[in-house]
């Protein structure tokens, strides 16, 4: 028995991304949405364990809750001080890791070919895998860069001081997507090269996406194979095989 976790929670693809995974590789489990209150995440999680619960994959608000919740952590969920998946293990504990980079490289190098070695990077509103981090607070912008400052050159600045540079790739973190908006950055950060990735979806084009489309961007994606291939990862954790995602993620695409 597996689950996703949050709230609001009856908008999650999860259930019919993990269903699609274990019909594919002949597992047999059964995956759900639950719904936990607000300030109820740890007693849900403890009676989803009680009733034979494995794994739980955990969406906003809770992946702060999962963090402080497991009983040990992967170097992937300290390092980003959030956690996106628990794993119940044989003594009972939990475990918690975070997928969501696993997934978000694995979209942008695997289903789009885009090479992220030695690429520049701006990262809007974000915690940072590489170069600079932009952010509405330039206090918080630069408390995130500094936080993985021993992971290369990694800047942080607010989103008025990005100047003139242009950058390879151009990751929008921000939730500016659901309400229609893009953030405050100048169109001269990019260039006809450049790739734009939203890691919000829609059925539609996001704000994010027509704003890169318009602009000349080489690439303009959105962020459901992302959804879809840290989904993959946690499936992976839980079972010990690794699903294959592009029909998935073609599957979901209106």
């Amino acid at each position: 028995r597996y689950a996703v976790i949050g709230n609001p929670i009856g908008h999650s693809k999860s259930p019919q991304i993990h269903t699609q995974f274990a019909e594919q590789t002949d597992q047999d489990l059964t995956y759900e949405a639950l719904l936990a209150p607000l300030d109820g995440f740890d007693a849900q999680v403890r009676e989803f364990a009680i009733d034979g619960g494995k794994g739980l994959n955990v969406t906003v608000p809770f992946k702060l809750d999962a963090y402080q919740f497991s009983d040990a952590l992967s170097p992937r969920a300290e390092r980003a001080a959030a956690v996106n998946t628990l794993i119940k293990r044989d003594d009972g504990s939990f475990l918690g890791d975070n997928t969501d980079g696993a997934g978000l490289a694995r979209d942008l190098e695997h289903n789009h070919a885009v090479v992220l070695a030695g690429t520049k990077i701006l990262i809007l509103d974000a915690k940072p895998d590489s170069v600079v981090v932009a952010n509405r607070t330039v206090e918080k912008a630069i408390a995130l860069a500094n936080q993985f400052s021993n992971d290369g050159n990694i800047q942080g600045c607010g989103l008025n001081e990005l100047g003139t540079q242009t950058f390879d790739l151009i990751i929008n973190g921000t939730a500016a997507s659901l309400n229609g908006q893009v953030p405050a950055i100048p169109d001269t950060l990019l260039n006809k090269n450049t790739c734009c990735y939203d890691m919000m979806y829609s059925s539609e084009p996001t704000a994010f996406v027509r704003w890169a489309i318009e602009h000349h961007a080489g690439k303009a994606l959105d962020g459901l194979g992302m959804l879809v291939e840290q989904a993959a990862e946690s499936f992976y954790l839980w079972r010990g095989v690794r699903p294959e995602t592009s029909m998935v993620i073609k599957s979901l695409r209106p």
